[in-house]
């Protein structure tokens, strides 16, 4: 994913942070993930295996034990743990991602 440092144009809300970002602010933009601010890059945040999103790793509950360097980077956002069909949806997408998953 390629982040785009862009001048706001419109207010937003940093994906990381959860604050707001002002116009004509400087800020991190990709598209389908939203907007973060400059200092909030320096963030390690994880994407979510199953939508691409951001994991949410500022507000896991592992977060103090969990070395982002090291551990797997096919994490699950919230948002996607909480569906009905969260391994099937994890399932299908890590096929896609890693061919040899696919049993055919």
């Amino acid at each position: 994913m390629s982040w785009i440092k862009i001048s706001m144009k419109f207010p937003g809300t940093c994906i990381v942070c959860n604050q707001k970002i002002e116009i004509n602010e400087f800020g991190l933009w990709s598209k389908g993930n939203g907007v973060k601010h400059e200092k909030c890059s320096a963030t390690n945040e994880l994407i979510c295996g199953v939508c691409g999103k951001p994991a949410g790793c500022t507000n896991c509950e592992f977060l103090e034990s969990c070395d982002i360097e090291n551990v797997s980077q096919t994490c699950i956002c919230k948002s996607c743990i909480e569906s009905n069909q969260a391994f099937e949806n994890f399932q299908q997408s890590m096929g896609k991602k890693f061919h040899f998953f696919n049993s055919s």
